[in-house]
Formats: structure tokens, C-alpha cells, sequence
């Protein structure tokens, strides 16, 4: 039976997370990538706790992990850390890229939402510096024919090959499907139809069997 004392919000989750292993995760200063499979680590610890769930410290952990400052560590650092704080493994190139680039898009759909939201004030109080109309056209023009056309999408070299159902196994390396991109994960916990896996970067995601491919 599900006990009612376990932590509710999200936040408190991770203020949980942040009394209980201090070496490892911080609020602010001093974030550092956590090890390949640390929720593994964390699940081992917290076996039989009243607080927390282990399905509330994955979420804990995405939120965690998908952070601006968490990113950046993980495009500084040299090393990931365990629980304990730690050296660990060295932090590969290849997460390095994939975490500048989540920092990047992040970032950007924060910009866009910030214009998206500014007073229309903003606009209507330029409009009384219109330009003459034959001068806009002729600079309509003018942009249109420096404007660079855009580069066709490159095309994926080589056959991408769908996970064998032999193969969905725990700690098995595997490509995860997000949108558009693959990205190197881990599988973290298989349950029926819902996989789980550890990305790159530490962030943890559920998916189904048929996102994932062969590396």
C-alpha cells in the first residue's frame, strides 16, 4: 500500500535529493555531471523510503539534469561524479556536443517566448518612424536578394536498424529517437511496454520499444 507521507511536489523532491547526497547534487554552485546511471545508485539507496518513490526521483532527475546550469557543467567539466562526490568517468565529447546543443535550443524557446510576450506597445509606439513606401519595397527587395537560401538538411549515412525485442534489456546501449534526432542512451528499466533510458547528458526519459535503434 502506497504510503501518504511521500514527498508531493517536485521541487521537494529535490530538495530531498540535495540533503541527502550534498557531495553530489547542488542547488546552484558547484553542479557537476552526475555518473552514467546514478539513478540505478539512488534507487539502491533509497530502497524502503516513506519519502520518496523512485518514479519521483526520475522525475526529479530530469528536471535536474535538463537545467541551464547542469548543462553548462557538463560542457565544462572534465569529470562526472557519483553520489558521494567522487571522480568518476571523464566526460565524453560526444555528451559534451549533445548538451551544448539542448542548452542552445532551451534557450532559445526561452527568447521566443520572452518576444512573444512583449507588450504590443513596443511596435506601435515605433510605428511613427515609418519609412516612405517606395523606400520599404526597395528594401524589401534589397533583403530578399542577400537573404541566403537555406542549406538542404544533410542526410544520415548508413542504415539505422531498429532494436531487436531480444535486445531491450537493462544497461544495454542503445539510440533513443527524440523528435527528429538520435541520441545515445542507456536502458535504465524495462516495464512491459514503457522503456526507460538515460540519455547522454544524465536526463532521464520513458519511451517505447520501437524508438529505439541499434548503435
Amino acid at each position: 500500500m502506497e504510503t501518504t507521507n511521500k514527498l508531493k511536489d517536485i521541487n521537494e523532491v529535490l530538495e530531498f535529493l540535495y540533503q541527502e547526497f550534498p557531495q553530489c547534487f547542488k542547488q546552484k554552485d558547484g553542479i557537476k555531471p552526475l555518473k552514467v546511471g546514478i539513478f540505478k545508485d539512488i534507487a539502491e539507496r533509497i530502497e524502503g523510503s516513506e519519502k520518496v518513490s523512485k518514479t519521483q526521483v526520475r522525475q526529479a532527475l530530469r528536471k535536474y539534469t535538463s537545467n541551464w546550469r547542469y548543462l553548462e557543467a557538463v560542457t565544462k567539466a572534465e569529470f562526472r561524479i557519483d553520489l558521494d562526490g567522487n571522480q568518476g568517468e571523464k566526460v565524453e565529447q560526444e555528451h559534451i556536443d549533445h548538451a551544448q546543443k539542448a542548452l542552445e535550443e532551451s534557450r532559445a524557446k526561452m527568447a521566443k517566448r520572452k518576444k512573444q510576450q512583449r507588450p504590443r506597445q513596443d511596435s506601435d509606439s515605433k510605428s511613427f518612424k515609418k519609412k516612405p513606401a517606395h523606400a520599404n519595397k526597395a528594401g524589401e527587395r534589397s533583403s530578399l536578394a542577400n537573404k541566403p537560401a537555406k542549406a538542404a538538411p544533410a542526410k544520415r549515412s548508413g542504415k539505422i536498424e531498429p532494436l531487436p525485442a531480444g535486445e531491450v534489456k537493462v544497461n544495454n546501449k542503445v539510440k533513443v529517437k527524440l523528435g527528429q534526432a538520435l541520441v545515445n542512451a542507456v536502458i535504465t528499466e524495462v516495464n512491459k511496454d514503457d522503456v526507460h533510458v538515460e540519455l547522454v547528458t544524465g536526463m532521464q526519459v520513458k519511451t517505447k520499444a520501437d524508438s529505439l535503434y541499434i548503435i
